[in-house]
């Protein structure tokens, strides 16, 4: 029976490789969604910045269609000025020309603003094409990492399953069946050793007849509590002899 019990270690040992290279296998595909989110990311922050340069250059090219608009106003009003010859009426025009002047100045004021805006905004266009270069330069290398990883992964983990498929069928079938049906019950670590007089899987102490049956290694014991199998260790010496 000791040598059923070593079997079964090293097939549980596989299943545990097994499940954890699975599991990271399973954890490779959201780290790729990442990296490329990250460098979304990025490359929206600079369509974003390029958007506002263009839209501050738009805003800028209407304030200048405004002043000139303005220009135009005057020129006319300058012009009804030559023709008209009633004092009140050119005073009026006077005025309306006057107005269009100071409307021009506020304006040519806000395209000052927006000019400083815009020399800001091309600097952060700038400072996002690095970040999007940098970022997408970056996911390249950690895809390719990945890549490689899941390579090397996938052939590690179809090596131990050809490896565990060897091992499960040198157990026999009795035996195998039953440790199987212990993993898709209680998951990993189903065949444990006896600590101090206490089941290594449910942590509850045993009977010393169990104990003692399992020092024997006569026949595959069980632990009452958990049904997991036992094995012996060490341990067990000192707590059958107390």
């Amino acid at each position: 029976m000791l040598d059923a019990i070593e079997k079964l270690l090293i097939l549980q040992d596989r299943d545990w490789r097994i499940r954890r290279l699975r599991a990271e296998l399973a954890h490779i595909e959201p780290q790729r969604q990442e990296f490329r989110a990250r460098a979304a990311g990025a490359q929206t922050a600079l369509e974003n910045a390029k958007m506002r340069v263009r839209q501050l250059e738009s805003n800028r090219k209407d304030l200048e269609l405004e002043v000139e608009g303005k220009k135009k106003q005057i020129e006319r009003y300058a012009n009804q000025q030559l023709q008209t010859r009633k004092n009140e009426e050119y005073r009026a025009l006077t005025h309306e020309i006057e107005m269009c002047k100071e409307d021009i100045r506020k304006i040519e004021d806000r395209e000052l603003e927006i000019m400083e805006q815009a020399e800001a905004a091309q600097k952060e266009v700038v400072r996002a094409t690095e970040a999007a270069h940098a970022a997408k330069k970056l996911m390249e290398e950690q895809l390719a990492q990945l890549d490689a990883r899941e390579v090397n992964l996938r052939k590690e983990l179809s090596e131990l399953e050809r490896n565990r498929e060897d091992l499960a069928a040198a157990v026999e079938e009795g035996v195998r069946t039953r440790y199987e049906r212990l993993v898709r019950s209680k998951g990993e670590n189903v065949v444990v050793g006896v600590q101090h007089g206490v089941c290594g899987g449910c942590h509850m102490r045993l009977p010393a007849q169990i104990m003692v049956m399992c020092q024997a290694q006569q026949e595959l014991v069980t632990c009452t509590n958990c049904g997991r199998i036992l094995y012996y260790t060490r341990d067990m010496d000192l707590a059958v002899a107390d």
